[in-house]
């Protein structure tokens, strides 16, 4: 087979995985979920699964994962733009974050999710790992977010993000002021 073909059965398999999951999120929650259950409800084998990702958790990072690279390879962009971009990212894949972040969803996610946007955060604060204001920024725009979604996204992407933004700048003059 060509490569080229190939690639399509790829994200072909990866697609149908993922679009299970989010079904089968809403329909049991995450923590009901094996990878029989996925790989069934997308109609596709279980060496399929596994020649893609190690575990649902895998599953779940990649397609996360893709969202960060998203939002840290608009570097020439400014941190607005970076920011509506991550949640035209969200808007465009609603139902996977609705899922993951609602009541079916899982605390391991919304927990890595936070995590990921504090080291985000330290890196562009230049702030330590455990400090104080990066925890506080990483749980605020999963809130954001959380919040955005739950309320059938009142608001268009931009408007979020900046609103967003104007409270992460709080944030950080507040902790610019304890000496950091």
């Amino acid at each position: 087979m060509s490569r080229d073909g190939e690639n399509v059965r790829v994200r072909r398999t990866r697609k149908l995985l993922r679009d299970a999951l989010i079904e089968l999120i809403e329909e049991h929650g995450f923590d009901a979920l094996t990878v029989g259950r996925i790989t069934e409800q997308a109609m596709v084998s279980r060496a399929a699964f596994y020649r893609n990702y190690r575990d649902k958790y895998h599953l779940v990072e990649q397609i996360f994962d893709d969202a960060m690279d998203t939002l840290l390879s608009t570097v020439d962009e400014s941190v607005v733009d970076r920011w509506t971009g991550f949640f035209d990212h969200i808007a465009e894949h609603e139902r996977f974050y609705r899922a993951m972040l609602g009541t079916g969803g899982s605390s391991w996610f919304a927990a890595r999710m936070r995590a990921s946007l504090a080291r985000m955060s330290t890196a562009h604060l230049g702030t330590p790992e455990d400090d104080l204001a990066p925890t506080v920024l990483g749980a605020m725009f999963v809130q954001s977010i959380t919040w955005w979604l739950e309320h059938d996204r009142p608001v268009p992407a931009s408007v979020i993000a900046a609103r967003s933004g104007r409270m992460a700048r709080l944030i950080i003059e507040e902790a610019r002021g304890w000496g950091l």
